[in-house]
């Protein structure tokens, strides 16, 4: 199933008390592969910022002037995201936010009518109970780099959230040594398959030891002998 890592950015923390997005980030993933197709945008709230929203993602009343409404982004939006598994940390807060913009324009389903969402906030306290599970800590368990994560940002943060899902859910699928040609309709390698060589193809060379490494592994071997006994790769001439 494509999947689509999300995140957003707000004016403040409940949108009941009339707070809007401000930052989408959205990143693609198929077959538990990045495909590189990202959604991202800034939009004018037509609201102030929260000042305790702005210390955690720095984004200014200033900054969002020239930006589109939410009204004009809405339908890219939800064409990007619709069908997907939406991979979101503490999927509630920013599932309640998109809800509620489509509610004010009106036209569009919930979103878990049309997506299906796995919380990895969720998931990770269900796999690491009594830890701290936030992004940051998430990171640091999985030996993920975020240094570069001053602020919280919508796309960045989702980038991020994409790679600690995926060692957190179990890793990529297959190591990718593939040319591609064997993958399924969501990109999985067909691992399991057994491809036949071709009976014409030309033979390998063989590399044949010479005197001086032939002398080096008896050598070797002798070492072996006389630490363990007797040495199982000596050879017979």
């Amino acid at each position: 199933m494509r999947k689509v890592i999300l995140d957003t950015e707000t004016t403040g923390i409940d949108p009941k008390q009339g707070h809007r997005i401000i930052e989408i980030g959205c990143v693609e993933m198929v077959g538990r592969k990045f495909t590189k197709r990202h959604y991202h945008v800034y939009i004018n709230p037509d609201r102030e910022v929260e000042e305790e929203a702005f210390r955690v993602h720095g984004i200014s009343n200033e900054y969002l002037v020239d930006k589109p409404r939410f009204h004009e982004i809405a339908q890219d939006f939800f064409e990007f995201i619709k069908g997907a598994e939406l991979i979101i940390h503490n999927a509630p807060f920013d599932i309640g936010f998109i809800d509620h913009e489509f509610a004010r324009l009106g036209g569009y389903p919930k979103i878990a009518e049309v997506c299906e969402v796995f919380d990895s906030l969720v998931y990770a306290r269900k796999k690491h109970p009594g830890q701290k599970n936030n992004l940051d800590a998430l990171c640091k368990r999985y030996g993920i780099d975020n240094s570069h994560r001053e602020l919280h940002g919508a796309l960045l943060d989702s980038e991020i959230l994409g790679d600690v899902y995926l060692l957190m859910t179990g890793g990529q699928t297959s190591l990718g040594l593939s040319n591609g040609a064997d993958q399924d309709s969501e990109g999985n390698e067909n691992v399991g398959q057994i491809r036949r060589l071709s009976a014409d193809r030309p033979m390998l060379k063989v590399l044949r030891a010479n005197d001086e490494e032939l002398k080096m592994h008896e050598e070797r071997l002798d070492l072996i002998d006389k630490k363990s006994g007797q040495s199982l790769w000596r050879l017979k001439h």
